[in-house]
């Protein structure tokens, strides 16, 4: 490995990569926000359940693919209700967002590995960060990092629902890099989406590690520099790059 550069900084992704992608259908998850709205307003319920989807999907298509601007769960519902005409209070809006996190919440699950990889890192001394895109808050997500056992161990948490733009845009590596006090040709990214995580991270010089799922995304011409199949051989790709 003469020539390498040791890995001292190690970066993950949220969704797919730490934890677990649930198997639920979008439609289920938008029912109790979109039956909020429409007691609240009149307007109907299939009808903006369909357009929470739609929007939803269409930003983040927009997002990760166009023009990489971050959005908000605040902004989906804002812009389903503007488009069907309807005219909801920002207090409606506010409760029916926890609506929708806490139809989440049942299906948040962490890698089971997750924990005892991280905390092998940081017994390595490994700068560990977390990079998600994600429309949620970020209080959410810090909460079920605190219950599973993660949240000791990440160093710096970046959301891209806090920031101007997500992945694969090369601000908010570098705003991950620098939060972290690191250098990109130390640092690798791990993920399971080849475009957002690994191209993005290695436009900016880092590494990027691809994390096999059944779910993972593939992406044209992107080449990973490593791939793992399960979170712990990670410790052994840090071993051999020291």
């Amino acid at each position: 490995m003469s020539g390498v550069d040791r890995i001292e900084t190690v970066v993950f992704d949220w969704g797919g990569t730490l934890s677990i992608w649930a198997e639920v259908e979008v439609v289920d998850m938008w029912r109790l926000a979109a039956t909020h709205i429409a007691e609240q307003t009149g307007a109907g319920c299939d009808e903006l359940v369909a357009r929470l989807v739609e929007v939803e999907g269409r930003m983040w298509e927009e997002g990760t693919t166009r023009d990489f601007r971050s959005f908000t769960l605040s902004e989906i519902m804002q812009t389903a209700s503007r488009e069907l005409g309807i005219d909801v209070a920002e207090a409606v809006l506010e409760e029916a967002a926890l609506h929708h996190l806490d139809t989440w919440t049942p299906h948040v699950r962490h890698d089971p590995e997750a924990v005892e990889t991280l905390a092998g890192l940081h017994e390595r001394g490994i700068r560990i960060g977390l990079l998600s895109n994600t429309h949620w808050p970020e209080a959410w997500h810090e909460h079920f990092l605190e219950r599973d056992g993660l949240a000791p161990f990440i160093d710096v948490r970046v959301y891209s629902s806090e920031e101007e733009h997500m992945k694969p845009h090369p601000r908010i590596f570098e705003l991950a890099l620098e939060r972290l006090d690191s250098g990109p040709r130390s640092a690798v990214m791990v993920g399971d989406r080849q475009l957002d995580d690994v191209k993005g991270a290695q436009q900016v010089g880092m590494r990027g590690v691809w994390k096999h799922t059944r779910l993972a995304k593939q992406w044209p011409g992107v080449e990973p520099d490593f791939e793992v199949q399960r979170l712990p051989e990670l410790l052994d790709l840090v071993d051999r790059l020291r």
